[in-house]
């Protein structure tokens, strides 16, 4: 049964929770690499962080929110590519180097000698990092439905999308949407970026296009600011959103709920430490695929998007370090009360005795120790 078959709407009763160890909410993906189509542009971050204005210097990264998925996706062991396009630049290579060297297939780039790799600066401020972009006319803005006919696409088991990659260009929406209307199954992360919607048009474009996908993230916060206040619960979006397979709404550092025709199923968030939340979004995509590819059940793929969103709150950068895979699957089999005592990073870090307590587990599970450190 193919993952984007005609969907029914759940029975999404308020305050519903699932704990335990159901089967995987959808069917098996194809052999095939959960294919991340969408800009990256480099990035300059103040170091050491603080306000831009202020800063005594800078840093240069990669920044962008579908590379930063298939980064982690390749940490954690899943087979992923990234499909995008740069300029024929220093920036374009530095790009193409760092998502290429976190094993992460990049021989679907496309190098444009006409249009310049995109640029942000990042500003961090005392309640919220302001992002400036410098974006317009990219190499990346230049993509179109074409792409989806190239071979790098045609054997994905999954696409992700952002709803960034709408904001682009017409000829993006245009990928976006044949995307949406083709056979592969589409996970899409609403991803709103105010700065870059300016004519007003984000609330129904992004709308339509959550509601046209199988598998669909957004924060609660972020569908309050584009549909309206009145979005008071994970089960209210639901609502709004009835068309995805499965729908998962985070609640910022509270809790994460999962919509699928069986129901609600929510998770709380670990209490975490926070440097630095840009990436965590992205962050927490990447770990739920990640479970889901390998066929986890509704709890667990939460549990390790939670935990690779931790992983991301705790750095500067938008990637950070993973606990090692022996930890992650101790945590994933947790009982609910040991979840919900989780600190990260955790007191006294990961002994010995843990991990070899959770070495069995973690041996033909598929997951693999992609980073080094404890979360």
């Amino acid at each position: 049964m193919p993952l984007n078959q005609p969907r029914s709407t759940p029975d999404a009763t308020p305050g519903s929770t699932l704990s335990g160890e159901g089967a995987s909410p959808l069917p098996a993906l194809g052999p095939g690499p959960v294919v991340c189509v969408g800009e990256t542009m480099a990035a300059l971050v103040p170091d050491p962080v603080g306000p831009l204005a202020t800063t005594g210097g800078l840093s240069l990264a990669v920044a962008g929110a579908e590379s930063n998925v298939a980064m982690y996706l390749a940490d954690h062991g899943v087979p992923v590519r990234w499909v995008s396009a740069v300029g024929a630049d220093p920036f374009g290579t530095r790009v193409l180097a760092e998502v290429g060297g976190r094993g992460v297939d990049v021989t679907g780039v496309r190098t444009d000698p006409s249009r310049p790799t995109g640029l942000l600066v990042k500003d961090p401020g005392p309640s919220r990092t302001r992002v400036h972009y410098y974006r317009r006319g990219s190499a990346a803005s230049a993509l179109g439905p074409g792409l989806l006919t190239e071979p790098a696409a045609r054997e994905a088991a999954l696409l992700h999308l952002t709803g960034i990659t709408a904001a682009l260009s017409a000829s993006c929406r245009d990928l976006l949407d044949a995307a949406l209307a083709g056979p592969v199954p589409v996970s899409f992360d609403v991803n709103h970026r105010p700065a870059l919607w300016t004519d007003g048009t984000a609330p129904d474009v992004l709308r339509d296009r959550a509601d046209r996908a199988d598998v669909v993230f957004v924060g609660l916060d972020e569908a309050q600011a584009l549909w309206g206040e009145d979005l008071a619960t994970p089960s209210d979006v639901r609502d709004l959103l009835p068309g995805p397979r499965l729908l998962v709404v985070k609640d910022g550092p509270r809790a994460a709920t999962a919509f699928t025709a069986g129901g609600p199923h929510t998770v709380p968030a670990p209490r975490v430490d926070v440097v630095e939340p840009v990436g965590a979004g992205d962050a927490f995509a990447a770990g739920f695929l990640a479970a889901l590819h390998r066929g986890e059940p509704l709890p667990r793929c939460l549990r390790l998007a939670h935990l690779t969103a931790a992983a991301a709150l705790r750095v500067p950068a938008d990637h950070g370090p993973l606990p090692s895979a022996a930890r992650i699957a101790a945590l994933l089999a947790a009982t609910d009360e040991e979840w919900a005592r989780l600190t990260v990073p955790e007191a006294g870090g990961e002994t010995a005795q843990q991990a070899g307590a959770a070495a069995a587990a973690v041996s033909g599970s598929g997951a693999r120790h992609g980073t080094a450190g404890q979360g």
